[in-house]
């Protein structure tokens, strides 16, 4: 008497329901991304935390803007110095990026699929890019605003101009405190985001050649289980 076996993987697949491998797969590409090692609500929890940080950071810097610009109709001599972060127009384009950005955080860290995560890893890169870019502009214009404080004795209204001068440091001084804010939590979002990249591909890889080590096949199929072989006897 003669056996001969016949591995038939496929057909244990099939009727067994869906491999150990294909759940990887939906995990890696479906629903829900992990970020880091570690507890995912925590994780959530804190991008939820610098997603509202950033859409706050947005609105204040708007409402920052808009008061400064209103300050000009005081008067007309100084608004060239005193309003120069006004005439750029960062309050208003800076804070609609730091406003996207902490949406699509916030969406993120309520379900972090990939597609969320790089959308929301990409709009924080230009977030940061924008907030570099704003520090350089309030900076001028602090700047600016010293050597203007210079010629208030001398000029026709010193009271006034040393109330502008006095009023567009302060607020300058807050958007600036804001924007380095903001540009230290895209930068924690970013870091996040590439850790959990470098963890995912990690595990990608150590878990071929441990099932390589085991003998066990990477779909964690296995040759001696009887759902998953014929056996056909011939004499």
């Amino acid at each position: 008497m003669a056996s001969q076996g016949f591995d038939n993987t496929g057909l244990g697949t099939s009727e067994g329901g869906t491999s150990p491998g294909s759940h990887e797969r939906e995990d890696t590409d479906g629903s829900v991304y992990q970020l880091l090692d570690g507890p995912s609500d925590v994780q959530r929890g804190v991008l939820q935390a610098l997603g509202a940080t950033q859409i706050l950071n947005g609105i204040v810097i708007l409402a920052l803007g808009v008061f400064l610009g209103s300050l000009q109709y005081l008067s007309h001599q100084f608004r060239h110095v005193f309003f120069f972060t006004f005439y750029t127009g960062y309050p208003f384009w800076g804070a609609v990026f730091f406003i996207s950005s902490g949406s699509l955080t916030v969406a993120a860290g309520r379900k972090p699929t990939r597609s969320l995560m790089e959308n929301s890893f990409g709009m924080n890169i230009a977030s940061a890019t924008v907030a570099f870019v704003g520090t350089v502009f309030l900076s001028v214009h602090l700047a600016l605003n010293t050597e203007e404080f210079k010629s208030c004795q001398s000029s026709h209204s010193p009271d006034l101009c040393i109330c502008l001068g006095s009023s567009s440091n302060g607020l300058v001084s807050l958007m600036l405190i804001l924007t380095l804010l903001e540009l230290a939590v895209t930068i924690s979002v970013s870091v996040m985001w590439c850790l959990g990249n470098i963890s995912g591909s990690r595990k990608a890889i150590s878990s071929p050649s441990k099932s390589a080590e085991s003998g066990i096949p990477p779909d964690g199929s296995d040759s001696e289980n009887p759902n998953t072989q014929l056996q056909v006897t011939t004499e």
